[in-house]
């Protein structure tokens, strides 16, 4: 090769060499698409009034289609359950639609299909609800028969033995499932015995000794119209929705309604549970403390800080726990708020021979969010995500009435949810990080671990966990402060231990 040639060869190849080195540097630097301009949210009028007998209406207009939701809520939920009678509230609930004492199930089922619509029941930890919808011509049939529902439910005795081995079936099912059961002990470690850590469903014992009395005497206490909203969304004038509401609940009497004592969660405490699930393949894990309450002035900026951490537009979890070490399928964090309080909780799952690993790296994203400054892309993903994903919320005459409500419910004026998106797109890196200092406390995690206790238990000592309570799960007692059942002698004491 003469000295010309490879001189030639050479400046060729350093040319593709620079090209390519140009090429590799640009590619990690790239961006996906900006995200579209979003769309002004065009929320629509609303009336709120409250009849004679204390039961507040709202009324949303909404005409893009000759139809009208409803939704009833009560504040009827696990907060107010008795605390012996765990469970309650949801049972009860789920009779609502079961018959009234004019008409049957059966009854029930061929009005709602004989008018078009549908009709759900339910409860959550602060309410009981009858929701549905009908074309707008059969409004006040849905309303009439809602009301009859809400005021006179039957509670026959068969359906309540139905539904009890339902619900019991059911709870078999759950309690051999370890995602349930680590949700279930997280928030039992973070709530305590304050009725947002019982679980809604009830245990099997609850269930089995509930009676026909105990659900005739919750609902008597707390289904009055004093202590209930209910939300009209459709195509009727504001005047027609209000006078098909008096019709149907006007006559419901109004009653002094229980006081519920305020019951404060305890303190953050480090404590870490190990659930022994001999045979298991995966770890289960749950991360937690105690977060804030729905009507808190840092909701919004604590909101974006949890789905920087664990969130969608954001989540460091996923990266490291998935993206960097292939530990996980799938790493998220919530940020739960109810009226007296709230949860932050993270959750992964993992091969039983990483649940060390996985734990210290989880734990470890809690003090660097709380620690460091997040960095303005971060923010800026959280925020597109939520600020875009708003609108979609509110597409729906049913879902227009759930906002509405809920800000009603939790005492929020409903004008906020007009400014929702401009609120988000103010949060500041500064506001995460103030809020994340405020109200983070890592150091004070509760911890829940569910798997195969024996191939992962020697490994947390050397990673900082080596204060635990294993508890084999033939054993696990949601009820016991030490989350451990009790054996009983003869005569029905607890043995001694």
């Amino acid at each position: 090769m003469t000295p010309r040639l490879r001189l030639m060869l050479s400046t060729v190849v350093a040319v593709a060499l620079t090209i390519c080195a140009a090429s590799a540097q640009q590619w990690p630097l790239s961006q996906p698409p900006r995200p579209l301009a979003a769309h002004p949210v065009d929320f629509p009028p609303y009336e709120i009034k409250t009849l004679s007998n204390g039961l507040k209406v709202l009324v949303v207009l909404h005409h893009e289609q000759p139809s009208v939701s409803f939704r009833l809520l009560v504040r009827a939920g696990a907060l107010q359950e008795p605390a012996d009678k765990p469970g309650v509230a949801n049972f009860m609930s789920g009779l609502l639609n079961q018959g009234t004492k004019t008409r049957s199930a059966g009854d029930i089922a061929d009005a709602i299909e004989s008018a078009g619509g549908m009709i759900g029941v339910g409860s959550g930890n602060e309410l009981a609800f009858i929701s549905g919808a009908v074309v707008k011509d059969q409004t006040e049939l849905m309303l009439a028969l809602v009301s009859d529902m809400a005021q006179n439910p039957a509670f026959d005795p068969q359906e309540i033995d139905r539904r009890r081995g339902q619900t019991l079936s059911s709870l078999d099912v759950s309690y051999d499932d370890p995602d349930y059961l680590a949700g279930l002990v997280i928030e039992r470690l973070i709530y305590g015995f304050h009725p947002y850590g019982r679980p809604s469903e009830g245990t099997r014992e609850s269930i089995r000794r509930l009676t026909r009395e105990d659900l005739v005497a919750f609902h008597r206490a707390w289904f009055v119209p004093n202590n209930a909203l209910l939300a009209i969304v459709g195509d009727l004038t504001a005047t027609e929705a209000f006078a098909a509401a008096e019709k149907a609940f006007g006559s419901w009497p109004r009653k002094d309604v229980p006081t519920v004592p305020v019951m404060e969660p305890p303190p953050p405490t480090r404590r870490l549970i190990i659930i022994d699930r001999p045979g298991s393949a995966q770890t289960e894990i749950r991360v937690g403390q105690l977060g804030v309450e729905r009507a808190n002035k840092d909701v919004l900026p604590l909101d974006i800080a949890i789905r920087i951490l664990g969130g969608e537009g954001a989540n460091r979890l996923f990266g490291v726990l998935r993206s960097d070490r292939g530990l996980t399928y799938g790493a998220s964090a919530d940020l739960n708020t109810y009226q007296q309080s709230g949860s932050i909780i993270a959750e992964t799952d993992t091969r039983s021979s990483a649940t060390g690993e996985t734990l210290k790296l989880m734990v470890d994203e809690f003090f660097r969010i709380q620690r460091e400054p997040v960095h303005p892309g971060e923010l800026q993903g959280a925020q597109e995500f939520v600020a875009g994903n708003f609108p979609l919320t509110i597409e729906s005459s049913s879902a227009i009435a759930t906002q509405v409500l809920s800000h009603m419910f939790y005492g929020i004026d409903p004008a906020e949810i007009e400014t929702y998106s401009d609120r988000v797109n103010r949060v500041t890196t500064m506001d995460v990080q103030r809020v994340m200092r405020q109200y983070l406390k890592p150091e004070q995690l509760s911890i829940v671990l569910v798997g195969d206790a024996s191939v992962f238990a020697s490994q947390l000592k050397g990673l900082g966990f080596g204060e635990f309570e294993r508890i084999p799960i033939a054993e696990l007692d949601l009820s016991s402060p030490t989350l451990r059942r009790q054996a009983r002698e003869p005569g029905g004491s607890p043995a001694p231990r």
